[in-house]
């Protein structure tokens, strides 16, 4: 029997009822913490709206934290936790890590699991409409729209067989993930490992020595063409003419100033984006690919906003350069490594873009109940 015709006889003839949020459960949230409770440094993470579901940023005291969680709402381990300002409906499943949460902006269902799942909300919160109101510029998800909210509640033992079937299919996804981690982990270790040198053993000099920093141009009037036009994010379009045809390292000059891409046939570079004439006689241009990839380009940042790269300081950026036959034996292993590592991050990509479209579509297929008809 295939997935979906399992999944159809599973449902056939389940008798669902629809009920509000607000019957299913109280919408809870943290008490108020104040600003000048938290810091940047403390015993317990404070997630805000901003960091719900990523890193902490700021934190409280201990003894606040004992307090609030003895006299106040706190979310069970399992509970689901929803964002209601900001980007709407981000859940994260409370995992009972000592942790507090923004009052109002970050809530839950406080429901009763001999009823509905915590796990069958949280798949059935990736699909709901939440009503959401326009608060001033900011969307908000206020409490009484969260609890006229209607859900289907079929049988127990069904949102249990729905719950094991998705999680099946999001514990393949996050394989996948963890190996595609894993890969470039890998190849960043090796890469790092291949060019680290000591003091005293190769000759160090400053960029500026070895490359020289060229700047892009607008690209508007040129015409159309096969000619790759590169900015901080990339292959922008094509043009008919070049400005170095070369090998040489581009590198970022605002915007996403990590992207460092290495060009060995003509192109054109806007003004986001530097091109390098190298100095062959002393590096070989992709062993100055190699090595930049190595560098934390973040932490040269100049930018007040948009992140930005300035000339002066690249022309800083201290490079090592061993001989000629190990520069050359570097960028051979390198490659090798680089293809081998490229084809398994190319298709695991692909493989989690399909996986996801398929849970997508079976969750969608057991989380669909029709709504009982309206009598006029």
């Amino acid at each position: 029997m295939s997935v979906t015709n399992y999944m159809e006889k599973l449902l056939e003839g389940v008798e669902v009822e629809w009920k509000a949020l607000g019957e299913v459960g109280k919408v809870c949230m943290c008490k108020r913490i104040l600003k000048k409770q938290t810091s940047e440094t403390g015993d317990i993470p404070f997630y805000k709206i901003g960091t719900f579901g990523k890193k902490a940023n700021a934190y409280i005291s201990q003894e606040v934290f004992n307090e609030y969680t003895v006299r106040f709402n706190y979310p069970k381990i399992g509970e689901v936790l929803i964002s209601a300002s900001g980007t709407i409906g981000r859940t994260v499943i409370f995992d009972g890590q000592d942790a507090y949460f923004q009052d109002s902006n970050i809530v839950w269902i406080e429901n009763n699991e001999s009823q509905v799942l915590n796990k069958y909300l949280f798949y059935l919160y990736q699909i709901i409409n939440w009503n959401i109101a326009e608060g001033g510029t900011i969307k908000r998800l206020y409490n009484d729209n969260l609890r006229k909210i209607q859900i289907p509640i079929p049988p127990l033992n069904i949102q249990t067989e729905i719950v094991r079937i998705l999680d099946t299919f999001t514990e393949l996804t996050a394989e996948l993930t963890a190996e595609l981690t894993a890969r470039k982990k890998q190849y960043h270790y090796y890469r790092d490992q291949l060019l680290s040198f000591e003091e005293g053993l190769v000759e160090w000099k400053a960029l500026q020595m070895i490359a020289k920093i060229k700047h892009g141009k607008d690209w508007k009037k040129l015409g159309v063409g096969d000619i790759p036009v590169y900015g901080s994010g990339g292959v922008m379009t094509y043009v008919d003419t070049f400005s170095y045809d070369k090998p040489t390292v581009l590198i970022p000059r605002k915007g996403s100033i990590k992207n460092i891409f290495y060009v060995e046939s003509p192109f054109w570079n806007v003004d986001t984006i530097y091109y390098t004439e190298i100095d062959t006689n002393q590096v070989i241009p992709k062993f100055f690919y190699y090595y930049m990839k190595t560098i934390n380009l973040m932490n040269l940042d100049t930018g007040s906003g948009r992140p930005s790269l300035t000339q002066a300081i690249l022309n800083e950026i201290k490079i090592p350069l061993p001989s000629p036959e190990e520069q050359a034996r570097i960028v051979a292993i390198l490659d090798k490594f680089d293809a081998l590592t490229h084809s398994i991050t190319e298709g695991l990509p692909r493989e989690i873009e399909l996986r996801q479209k398929q849970y997508d579509y079976y969750r969608d297929l057991l989380l669909s109940f029709p709504k009982p008809k309206v009598e006029a």
